[in-house]
């Protein structure tokens, strides 16, 4: 609600950090008016998405360091992780795109924000999600402070444990004339990436506490799953995490290349036996028919050279993630990617989940006068792939998608198995349901029948 917005409080300092306020708050009943439209602020700023990449902010930790869950949880943590490692696996949220940049939108994200925090509330206590990983646009249009309380502080104010993020296109595109103090990023990292435990001016009246995570790239350790968020910069598309690009069109730094580097290369030296995970918030496919098919793709494309950016620094440390996720497309896309990788197969789930509230789009939309055709479940995509790159693929395939409903994803994590379920969140209610679950076999790397 705009009024508590706009209160600037002091910024005390708390020895512990705060999640969900103390009992359970009522819905918000305003949204601020001041918010203006998307398609007002794309005009103003025509084509300067399209080319305007930011400078990568560096973290604060080293290449080869990591944030852990007990960290995030303060004095609480071992005791948090205590349990988790007793029950023998972990469970927590991930979604992207939640902020509703008008008050028509608002309604959805509640839902979603809603339904995890009744997620949380339900579920038995071995089977609580630990936390939350946001997977970008936080806040429309364009990470404007005064938009923290409407679009994340209020609805997720009962969520009752930590929240990343790693920040979206939204989060981090500077608007011309916007002062350096005001920039997206510098927000976003006042949020999400605070050095001490406080709460922020944008919290309003309410409790959340900054996260501490350590920069807008980070690795997040959590028992049996390690998270490695990249930042893919402030362009609608494609996602860009370094200057390797062979048109050198993106002057940004490589920092984020040595960080994957140094990661993965940790992971092989300690034999890791985890789940690894590697988060971007634009995606490395997204469906985009060809033009004989009569329709265009939806709103994103894919971001080939980011991804075999990815996959470069893979091979030449010989460590592959289990899954990929990411969202800023506004809908549900599961591809199944099956390649050869350190001499064996493995069957790899590349996952977008940009439907967390603000929108949800068709996968396909008419064009030219010809009505869309949306693909089938297990479509091959292989297209999409692009050319070059160093990964041995032997198929890319469509294997399920969503794109009428909001939702977001449960993950489970234990010794054997990573299963990523999308649940689907009603579009009048907090009716939710399981749609889809892909689980990996860790060992092996492959997918396993659900």
């Amino acid at each position: 609600m705009a009024r508590a917005a706009r209160t600037r409080l002091p910024q005390p300092v708390f020895h512990e950090p705060v999640f969900g306020e103390d009992g359970s708050l009522p819905d918000p009943t305003g949204f601020s008016t001041a918010h203006g439209s998307d398609n007002a602020l794309y005009k103003q700023i025509g084509d300067l998405a399209k080319k305007d990449v930011v400078a990568i902010p560096k973290s604060r930790i080293g290449n080869d360091g990591m944030f852990s869950l007990a960290a995030a949880y303060g004095s609480h943590g071992p005791q948090i992780v205590r349990k988790i490692t007793d029950a023998g696996k972990i469970v927590f949220h991930s979604l992207g795109d939640s902020g509703a940049s008008n008050a028509g939108k608002y309604p959805k994200e509640l839902r979603v924000a809603d339904q995890v925090t009744l997620d949380c509330a339900s579920a038995a206590e071995a089977d609580r999600a630990a936390f939350l990983y946001h997977l970008g646009d936080v806040v429309y249009n364009f990470g404007e402070a005064r938009y923290y309380y409407d679009q994340f502080y209020e609805p997720f104010r009962n969520y009752p444990a930590p929240i990343f993020a790693i920040p979206g296109n939204h989060d981090s595109f500077v608007i011309p004339g916007t002062k350096p103090a005001d920039a997206p990023l510098t927000t976003f990292q006042r949020n999400f990436c605070a050095t001490q435990t406080v709460i922020t001016p944008e919290a309003g009246s309410l409790h959340r506490t900054a996260m501490t995570q350590p920069g807008v790239y980070f690795t997040l350790d959590a028992p049996f799953v390690r998270i490695i968020g990249l930042f893919s910069n402030a362009l609608e598309d494609p996602g860009v995490i370094s200057g390797l690009d062979k048109t050198k069109k993106w002057p940004v730094t490589n920092i984020q290349i040595d960080f994957l580097r140094a990661q993965l290369t940790l992971i092989k030296q300690q034999k890791y036996a985890g789940a690894v995970l590697l988060a971007t918030h634009h995606p490395a496919f997204s469906y985009s028919p060809p033009d004989k098919d009569g329709g265009s793709g939806g709103d994103h494309g894919c971001s080939t050279a980011m991804q075999q950016q990815i996959d470069a620094v893979c091979h030449e440390v010989g460590v592959y993630p289990h899954a990929f996720l990411s969202g800023h497309a506004h809908n549900y896309q599961r591809y199944t990617r099956i390649m050869n990788f350190g001499g064996r197969e493995i069957d790899v789930p590349f996952i977008v989940c940009g439907d967390g509230g603000h929108n949800a789009n068709n996968l396909v939309r008419a064009r030219r006068g010809k009505p869309a055709q949306e693909p089938n479940a297990g479509a091959d995509v292989g297209y999409l792939e692009g050319k070059g790159g160093v990964a041995d693929v032997k198929h890319l395939f469509l294997a399920k998608y969503d794109d009428h409903n909001y939702g977001y994803l449960r993950i489970h994590v234990d010794r054997q198995y990573l299963k990523i379920g999308f649940h689907q969140v009603g579009a009048r209610s907090l009716a939710q349901s399981r749609y889809d679950m892909v689980t990996v076999r860790l060992a092996d790397r492959h997918m396993v029948a659900n």
